[in-house]
């Protein structure tokens, strides 16, 4: 008893129970939790995976680095191109298919553009290469992002309360920090609504399978489909960007009118 007891008190147990004790943890927290939501681990065809490896080497490598990597300008902490390791084919369908990548020329933002580089085919390549670096999001199915199957309702309340506060209560976007904006999402495609929420592009957090499912997703989806297609009710929205727009509107034309209402009467009294 009295070995035992000089062991206990040995100045190494404490840091051997402390060793154990995080091993034990480790290793039950390994055996039940579940893989990332939205890791994706499938067999990419070897093809697209070199064709996409050459096309990223010949348009993006300049900025993300040679293997992905990312690299620095050379000023020290300004970088020019993150590591795109884990990203997933999702966010590379996401900038790519949307025009905001390649970038033209460095800025605070990479805005959307209207002329895509790339054809979808190539982006595919690019998205399986992306993807063969390390599991990340997948792109959505199609039934994944078909309005016609969500819940516009119950879209539009998910919308309010994660969305709404950067682009603004009916999608019309807003300013933000330092420059950067939240994008209007009228006209948005599905499935690029889908990716942004997976991958938070821009200074946008990501939502994944975690905060807002799959289906909610679709949800959400379904709304802002809704609210691009309806007409107004109520006449001209102005931009829907709400009383900023409402009330220049009033003293531009309003006050206009007044002004001139008094000088018309002015003239006849005179």
């Amino acid at each position: 008893m009295n070995a035992l007891a000089a062991r206990r008190r040995h100045p190494a147990a404490i840091a051997v129970l402390l060793m154990i004790g995080l091993f034990l943890t480790g290793a039950a927290y390994a055996a039940v939790a579940p893989e990332p939501a939205d890791a994706t681990t499938q067999a990419l065809p070897a093809q697209s995976v070199e064709e996409g490896k050459a096309l990223f080497r010949a348009n993006c490598a300049s900025c993300h680095g040679l293997n992905a990597e990312g690299r620095a300008t050379g000023d020290g902490d300004e970088i020019a191109g993150p590591s795109l390791a884990g990203v997933g084919a999702a966010a590379v369908d996401f900038q790519v298919g949307t025009g905001r990548m390649p970038m033209t020329a460095p800025a605070v933002q990479a805005a959307r553009s209207e002329e895509v580089v790339f054809e979808q085919e190539q982006i595919d390549a690019l998205g399986a290469y992306i993807a063969s670096l390390a599991p990340g999001p997948s792109v959505p199915s199609e039934e994944a992002v078909d309005p016609t199957k969500g819940d516009p309702a119950k879209g539009g309340e998910l919308f309010r309360v994660n969305c709404a506060m950067c682009h603004n209560f009916a999608g019309s976007g807003g300013a933000l920090t330092r420059g950067k904006y939240a994008p209007a999402l009228r006209g948005v495609e599905g499935k690029h609504i889908y990716e942004a929420m997976q991958t938070g592009p821009q200074s946008m957090p990501v939502f994944n399978d975690d905060n807002i499912t799959p289906e909610d997703k679709r949800d959400v989806i379904a709304f802002l489909d809704t609210i691009s297609e309806q007409e107004n009710p109520g006449g001209m929205t102005l931009g829907s960007l709400g009383p900023v727009t409402e009330g220049m509107f009033a003293w531009v034309f309003g006050l206009g009118i007044l002004v001139g209402c008094a000088v018309w009467l002015g003239s006849k009294s005179a």
